[in-house]
C-alpha cells in the first residue's frame, strides 16, 4: 500500500471515529411514550414525554396502581425522569337501600315489645312509631334499640323519662 492510500485509510478511520458517536440518534419522545404506555397498560393513565422526561396523569382507584405505573415507567429504556401526577380516587361502593317495615309488621312487633314496659303506649302510622307514656331512664335505650331493629321509618319519642 502506498503512502497516499495509507493516508486516505487513516483519514477515513479517524473521521469515522470522530463523527460516528455524534451520528447516534437520541431516542424519540414518541417512541418512549409508546414504550411507557405499553409498560403501564392502563387506559386511565395518560403519558406525556418531553426530552425523555415522562409525566403521568390520570385517575386510579388506589395507591398501588399509582405506584405500579410509576415503577413501570421508570423501567422503560431511555426514560430520564418520571413525574407522577396521577390522582387516587377510590371507587364508590353503592349502599344498600334502606328497608322500612310495613305498618302491619311494625304494629305487631311494637305491641309485643311494649308489653315488657309498664306505662308505655305506642302507635304506628306510615312507618313512624309514636311512643307515649312513662319509662324508667335505664329502660329507654333498650326499648329504642329494640324498636329500631324492627326497621321503622322513624321513632317519635314522646315518652316521659322518670
Amino acid at each position: 500500500m502506498n503512502a497516499k492510500n495509507l493516508f486516505a485509510v487513516l483519514l477515513l478511520s479517524a473521521s469515522t471515529a470522530l463523527f460516528a458517536p455524534g451520528c447516534k440518534s437520541k431516542p424519540k419522545d414518541a417512541d418512549i411514550k409508546a414504550s411507557v404506555e405499553t409498560a403501564i397498560a392502563n387506559p386511565a393513565i395518560s403519558v406525556d414525554v418531553k426530552e425523555a422526561d415522562v409525566t403521568l396523569t390520570g385517575t386510579v382507584q388506589d395507591d398501588a396502581a399509582k405506584n405500579s405505573a410509576e415503577t413501570a415507567a421508570k423501567g422503560v429504556k431511555d426514560v430520564k425522569a418520571v413525574t407522577n401526577a396521577i390522582s387516587v380516587t377510590p371507587a364508590v361502593v353503592p349502599q344498600a337501600p334502606v328497608v322500612i317495615s310495613e305498618d302491619s309488621t311494625l304494629v305487631s312487633g311494637v305491641n309485643s315489645l311494649i308489653k315488657s314496659y309498664n306505662g308505655v303506649s305506642a302507635s304506628v302510622n306510615n312507618g313512624v312509631v309514636l311512643l307515649t307514656g312513662n319509662i324508667k331512664r335505664d329502660q329507654l335505650p333498650g326499648l329504642m334499640q329494640a324498636i329500631m331493629a324492627l326497621r321503622p321509618k322513624s321513632i317519635d319519642n314522646k315518652l316521659t323519662v322518670k
